[in-house]
């Protein structure tokens, strides 16, 4: 058994290409030595900046041997009197034998030839030499580049190739790069580690790889650290260890902490200081600054509340930043001082932006938001500004909000745009919503105003905290089918990976908003009203109100089963209560009540409640089916005569029904667990109807009888139905 090495040396390479890149070389790799009957151990992928690297243990030497049957033509067409005839001499040359060794099997469509073929392994050094220019160029990415003269496509051009089995180099030429590069044993060490001595291309130094196992270690001599996870290891560590002596609170999250690990090959924190005088910009400004410009990691005060319109930042985050920085321990004193040299001409800029953006009062900046076209046909953002407060006026009146939390709804809906000018969201848009708020609050706007515009964006996206005003969370949801409504009515949908306007994101937010909040909204009526006067707002557009609406409701339900299923809902309980066929005014009227009723089945099922009702119901439903009973109806339960019932079991079921009835006629949500807790106590009143002594037949000659039964059925599919649709749950 060998090692097998692969190191591709490339110029630096984009952050994110490593995390895109890994995945798809080991599945390359898994998949070609399958394919070649090579037998190998873990396979195992990193990175560094400037090098993707495979490592292969207990790979075989050579590959196993290959032997197989090969069924050929028919034995009447292959052999005449027992000689073989020219179909059986050609077919025997293609499987490299003599027509003599063919043999005659039996098989169901009769006799044929068959040949059994012995193809030896081919050694392992052959077949990765013809394998590793077939992975590199299968790897994909963005923004591919071709270099000098070649045609070779990849993140960044390609400088070195290290390719090693055990310690022999395996020959491997990169065919149309330009300059030629071809494998070896040399890689290069970090740039600044022993630049002075055997420095190879472009003054950096050359490392000689003995062996495949030797690799890392060589490496780590060389100022290199290539494994991956080793590094993001290190980088967390030396965070948390700093923050935990300054008693702060990094911030730190997933997306930058994982570009840091791509954008070095030694890691080393460095401390530096931002001027307190710049404490008096918002702490969020100076967040984005040191984040998004400089990849630096700001200090939050441990035990500070951030308060989200806080105008500056002395009550919340420290002086201080963290750097990962890709020097040596010795330059430690350089690169701080260049780091802190290079974020204070940065929150110079900021500085200017708020300053000029304050000396503009907001209610003059939404003036300016009619300049800006939000789409084509859609008019301005100011356009778009007027729907939102339309839509705030329509939920402030469904939603039944006090006087004060409406009053801030409708003002901060008028204003919540106005930040979309500002020179300081021009340079960071992440910061919309954020900086409008502050600059509201610091204008005197009332705090509720201020605060459900800075939330009016919120979630931007899954797993993001939700509005906590009830002004916030109105601006929130009147947002969202501005957006629906606006997009659909242009015609464009939503079309597999594509979404340019995130309206998957809009659908989720709406209906996580109202679930957070506990507000009950009917969205068929929502839609309906505004459907209709969307139509006359975009007359240019056709818009036929009521198609409109049916495509935007069947779009929500697919966001509410999604949502619901990432819940960790059942499928089979989600499409029970929310999927296709079943009736949108049953789904939307009430999202919430949805939901609900699908928690119900889980916990119906983990207590054992929900096979039992779901036997018997699904039974009735099947031959409900073939009356007259309309499905979608809370019948009266006149429509059952008892002057008809023959067996005890219809009198017993009836009284089931007569129990359930004001139950499932009622309004309240409470009457969910009520039901299925008269239905779980009748199950067997309901099963005997069915099964055993006093079982009945439904389909007897007797119109009146069968039509009876039926409609006893029909009345329990219906009442049962107020819950979910249960022919649809497995089981």
């Amino acid at each position: 058994m060998s090692t097998f090495l692969l190191e591709i040396g490339t110029e630096e390479l984009p952050a994110d290409f490593a995390r895109l890149a890994l995945p798809q070389l080991e599945a390359l790799v898994h998949r070609d030595l399958a394919e070649r009957r090579l037998s190998h151990g873990p396979v195992t992928v990193t990175s560094t900046p400037r090098r993707l690297a495979l490592f292969v243990a207990d790979l075989a030497t050579t590959a196993a041997d290959l032997e197989e049957d090969r069924k050929g033509p028919p034995a009447a067409q292959a052999l005449k009197e027992g000689v073989p005839t020219p179909a059986a001499i050609g077919f025997a040359k293609r499987c490299g034998i003599e027509a003599s060794a063919l043999e005659v099997r039996d098989t169901p469509k009769g006799p044929f030839v068959f040949a059994r073929v012995r193809e030896p392994g081919v050694p392992a050094a052959e077949l990765l030499a013809a394998c590793i220019p077939q992975w590199i160029a299968g790897l994909q990415g963005r923004r591919f580049m071709r270099w000098a003269e070649g045609e070779s496509r990849f993140s960044r051009p390609v400088r070195w190739l290290v390719a090693l089995l055990d310690g022999a180099v395996i020959p491997v030429t990169l065919a149309g790069s330009d300059p030629e590069v071809s494998s070896g044993r040399l890689s290069r060490g970090h740039r600044l580690h022993g630049a002075k001595a055997g420095a190879g291309s472009g003054g950096i130094p050359e490392v000689s790889i003995a062996t495949a196992s030797a690799y890392a270690e060589t490496l780590a001599a060389a100022g290199v650290e290539v494994d991956r996870q080793r590094r993001a290891t290190t980088i967390r560590a030396a965070v948390d260890t700093a923050a935990a002596a300054l008693q702060a609170r990094p911030d730190l999250p997933q997306e930058l902490f994982d570009e840091l690990t791509d954008l070095v090959e030694a890691p080393l924190l460095i401390e530096g200081s931002v001027p307190e005088a710049y404490l008096a910009l918002p702490a969020e400004v100076l967040s984005t600054v040191m984040r998004a410009h400089q990849r630096y990691i700001p200090l939050y005060r441990q035990q500070a509340e951030v308060d989200p319109l806080a105008l500056d930042a002395r009550s919340s985050l420290l002086p201080t930043f963290l750097c990962i920085a890709n020097s040596l321990p010795a330059a430690t004193a350089t690169v701080r001082r260049g780091n802190e040299r290079v974020l204070k001409a940065r929150l110079a800029d900021a500085e200017f932006f708020v300053a000029a953006d304050r000396a503009v009062a907001s209610i003059d900046r939404r003036d300016q938001l009619a300049r800006v076209t939000f789409a084509e046909g859609l008019g301005s953002l100011l356009n778009r500004v007027e729907r939102l407060e339309w839509c705030t006026d329509g939920l402030v009146e469904q939603l039944g909000l006090g006087e004060h939390d409406a009053a801030h709804a409708r003002r901060a809906a008028h204003l919540c745009k106005h930040d979309l000018v500002s020179q300081m969201v021009g340079e960071f848009p992440e910061l919309q919503g954020v900086m409008g708020g502050k600059y509201l609050l610091a204008e005197g706007e009332p705090r509720p105003v201020a605060l459900a515009v800075l939330e009016h964006y919120l979630p931007r996206g899954a797993g993001d905290s939700l509005p906590t005003s009830k002004a916030g969370a109105v601006v929130a949801l009147a947002e969202r089918p501005e957006l629906l409504l606006s997009i659909y009515a242009r015609g464009e949908r939503p079309s597999g990976s594509s979404d340019p306007y995130a309206l998957r994101r809009a659908g989720n937010g709406l209906l996580q908003i109202l679930w957070h909040q506990g507000w009950r909204l009917d969205l068929v009526t929502l839609l309906q009203r505004a459907c209709a006067h969307w139509a006359e707002l975009l007359p240019a557009f056709q818009v036929d109100p009521t198609a409109l609406a049916a495509d935007l409701g069947e779009f929500l339900r697919q966001r509410l089963v999604s949502l619901l299923e990432e819940e960790g809902l059942p499928v089979d309980l989600v499409q029970a209560v929310a999927g296709e066929g079943v009736a949108l005014t049953r789904v939307l009227a009430d999202p919430a009540d949805a939901r609900q009723r699908a928690k119900l089945l889980v916990a119906l099922r983990a207590n054992g409640q929900l096979a039992a009702v779901q036997a018997v119901v699904t039974r009735a439903a099947r031959l409900a089916a073939k009356g007259d009973l309309a499905a979608d109806l809370l019948s009266p339960l006149g429509v059952v005569s008892p002057a008809l019932f023959e067996k005890s079991s219809e009198a017993a079921m009836l009284t089931v029904l007569q129990e359930l009835e004001p139950i499932a006629s009622g309004k309240g949500t409470e009457r969910y667990q009520a039901l299925a807790d008269g239905l779980a106590q009748g199950a067997a009143a309901l099963a005997a109807f069915f099964d055993g002594d006093q079982s009945v037949l439904v389909m007897v000659d007797d119109p009146a009888v069968r039509r009876n039964r039926l409609n006893l059925l029909g009345l329990l599919r219906n009442q049962a139905a107020v819950l979910a649709e249960f022919e649809r749950i497995n089981g």
